[in-house]
């Protein structure tokens, strides 16, 4: 598949410089297609009957099957949730974490991951990393470790300065769980997710899906208590005693997709080209490439993928709406002055070049 081709799903694209897949991705027409099909179907031939759950059971496996494709996980080690921030809570839930208990976290994480952590009885230990290089991360993060310490909870790629943590790194200072929030990196680039113990996915960012889908990675689903269990959780049950949780980790899994979401997302993973990670990482260096060119200050590290923050030399907000009205689509990030732009594998230099006349 050709850029053009690849490019040429995407109907947003005859209107707008889209960049903002870090909140939400565009949606390809074979995933809108896919999505109206079933609700066609629905509409008119009623939803029951046994091969209806049939084959909702059946496109929920090839759901998970995409995903852990992604990840580069086997599938058995993934739970199908609606968001970032369900899978957060399933697995702090499942943790029994106690006041007496710490979790170390960072500056520059969404409240999808930091309202599950505050939220919890575990005290919160903060790393300053904001202003910090994506390679002094690791270790400013395993400055804030204690014997206290039962989980860390951090972002792959932060949402606020487009910079690595160095997850990677920090798996190699520590044994203690990692739990990653791979909202900005999950269809980015390659994840390793299979280093880490507890791996989130949002399906409507980088992965281009409907929205309320994601998945949850648990490298070790027999250590993690079933805390918030679905009717999906279960291969069986007594009413008096207790129940018997699926193998592996579909027993996390949280959502009940419509058919028509799960045969939409199934669109949206199988569209994506081979060689979207390195179109990604290349637009993104051109995205930063360019700004700094112009003369703006810019956040986000070189050497990133998918994001580039930086700083309009303006109200955030304002220039955000005036390059709206320009037909370039990205977002500022509240409480920094800063803007954010997301650069995926469908993003072309023109896209970037209306960014800049619009600035």
């Amino acid at each position: 598949m050709t850029f053009e081709e690849a490019r040429s799903q995407f109907p947003v694209f005859e209107r707008f410089a889209y960049l903002n897949a870090g909140t939400n991705g565009p949606l390809a027409r074979e995933t809108v297609e896919a999505m109206a099909e079933w609700n066609r179907r629905d509409l008119e031939q009623g939803r029951g009957g046994r091969q209806y759950f049939e084959a909702i059971l059946a496109l929920r496996e090839q759901a998970r099957e995409a995903l852990a494709a992604v990840l580069e996980v086997p599938p058995d080690h993934v739970a199908l949730v609606s968001s970032t921030t369900n899978a957060c809570n399933v697995v702090l839930a499942g943790l029994d974490l106690t006041g007496e208990d710490e979790i170390v976290t960072t500056d520059v994480e969404h409240f999808g991951l930091l309202g599950p952590l505050l939220a919890s009885p575990a005290k919160v230990r903060v790393a300053r990393v904001r202003d910090a290089s994506p390679e002094e991360a690791p270790g400013l993060v395993s400055e804030q470790i204690t014997n206290r310490t039962k989980v860390i909870a951090l972002s792959h790629v932060s949402w606020l300065t487009g910079n690595s943590l160095g997850p990677g790194e920090l798996r190699g200072r520590t044994e203690l769980p990692i739990l990653l929030d791979g909202a900005q990196s999950a269809g980015a680039f390659r994840t390793d997710a299979a280093e880490f113990d507890f791996f989130t996915v949002s399906g409507q960012k980088w992965l281009c899906g409907p929205d309320s889908t994601g998945a949850l990675y648990v490298r070790d689903p027999d250590r993690l208590r079933v805390a918030l269990p679905t009717y999906m959780s279960q291969a069986a049950y007594d009413v008096e005693d207790s129940f018997t949780p699926k193998p592996g980790a579909p027993r996390f899994d949280s959502v009940w997709y419509a058919p028509a979401t799960l045969a939409g997302l199934l669109a949206a993973l199988e569209s994506a080209p081979e060689w979207r990670y390195e179109r990604t990482r290349e637009l993104a260096a051109y995205c930063r490439g360019r700004l700094g060119e112009a003369g703006y200050e810019i956040v986000t590290a070189p050497g990133q993928a998918g994001l580039i923050s930086f700083d309009p030399g303006g109200d955030a907000a304002e220039v955000a709406a005036r390059l709206f009205e320009a037909g370039v689509i990205v977002r500022d990030l509240p409480g920094t002055g800063w803007l954010r732009v997301s650069c995926g594998w469908w993003t072309s230099e023109d896209d970037v070049e209306r960014l800049l006349k619009g600035l």
